[in-house]
């Protein structure tokens, strides 16, 4: 295969990423991309060399934190810098009738669940099999 071959088909790829990501199947992975990365040079990267949504939120700089509930309303009421948390990311998957938060805090930390971070997971697995499927 000539180099000119694996740079269209990289093209390719690159061109798709918006469509796909744009789906309404991965309208919350794509609120969470947005907030964390304007660079989508630097996303579309990490999506190809990671394995797992853990590992791509570390290669955007981000650490990954579990717990157990994570309470909505009790989140907005502490967003700023004294109570930690910049941004709030609710995410309801209508079809497991699942809420999936995310909480994006100053020190860099994404705070989510244990449900939210296996669901976003096997999200981003699907979107990175439809990325590099063949055209």
């Amino acid at each position: 295969m000539s180099n000119d071959t694996l740079a269209a088909g990289r093209g390719t790829r690159r061109e798709r990423f918006e469509p796909i990501l744009s789906q309404a199947r991965f309208e919350g992975l794509k609120a969470i991309f947005d907030r964390l990365s304007h660079d989508r040079d630097l996303l579309y990267a990490g999506i190809l060399e990671t394995n797992s949504y853990e590992q791509l939120m570390a290669r955007l700089g981000h650490k990954l934190v579990l717990a157990r509930a994570i309470h909505i309303q009790d989140c907005y009421s502490r967003l700023g810098q004294d109570g930690g948390i910049k941004a709030v990311l609710p995410y309801h998957d209508i079809p497991t009738q699942s809420s999936l938060p995310t909480l994006l805090n100053f020190d860099s930390s994404l705070t989510t669940t244990p449900k939210a971070a296996a669901f976003f997971d096997a999200l981003l697995t699907e979107f990175k099999k439809l990325l590099t499927a063949q055209a």
